[in-house]
């Protein structure tokens, strides 16, 4: 699969690299203080440490215009797509190691299914910060080549990716919901699939 920059005219309906920030103490207290497993992919949402910086209330009032966020993070050894999600509202990551992001546009979605053609990668290097449009599809993100793991900073709106509200199903797109404001769509090779969420890529399920 071609891996492509961000640079790349075909990102700019998934989002942008976001400029004009200082996140070198933001990146070196998420390094020192965080694991980064090579067996398993982890998921934090929110981290006091992180969140208690100086910068995250730039990151709070200037790349989100001031509604209340969540710093966390996403660790691990990832090769495969599995899933695409969604969320009502942007997404930012700044990568601490080269990362490849898998995504794909919303509208691509029919009849709550997608077609994992639609996917494409793109190489978000180390040091470097985007923000993803609520309407890309996404998961976790992927090792870049010679990378054994990643670590990624995330910040999304606050309680994002919590305890899944309970909800009366009330139309189909009520099924996709898995957690707090998070939409998910399954390979049905993925083992989140086999723990009950909605089974909607068809294609291959794609591996770097």
């Amino acid at each position: 699969m071609e891996i492509k920059s961000l640079n790349c005219e075909t990102f700019i309906k998934y989002g942008h690299a976001v400029q004009g920030y200082d996140f070198s103490e933001l990146l070196k207290v998420f390094v020192d203080s965080t694991e980064k497993p090579e067996n398993k992919v982890i998921y934090i949402p929110s981290d006091a440490k992180l969140e208690g910086l100086e910068v995250a209330t730039s990151i709070r009032d200037n790349i989100f215009g001031g509604i209340p966020v969540q710093i966390g993070y996403c660790n691990g050894n990832n090769v495969v797509l599995n899933c695409l999600e969604y969320h009502r509202g942007s997404e930012l990551i700044v990568a601490a190691d080269d990362v490849v992001l898998l995504v794909a546009p919303k509208e691509k979605i029919k009849d709550f299914k997608l077609d994992t053609s639609c996917v494409e990668a793109f190489l978000l290097p180390a040091g470097e910060a985007v923000l993803i449009y609520e309407t890309t599809l996404h998961y976790a993100p992927c090792n870049a080549s010679g990378n054994n793991a990643f670590r990624t900073i995330v910040v999304l709106p606050k309680d994002t990716n919590t305890e899944k509200p309970e909800i009366t199903i009330k139309n189909d797109e009520d099924k996709l919901l898995r957690a707090r404001n998070k939409w998910l769509i399954a390979h049905p090779d993925a083992p989140e699939a086999k723990q009950g969420a909605h089974v909607g890529l068809f294609g291959v399920n794609i591996k770097l």
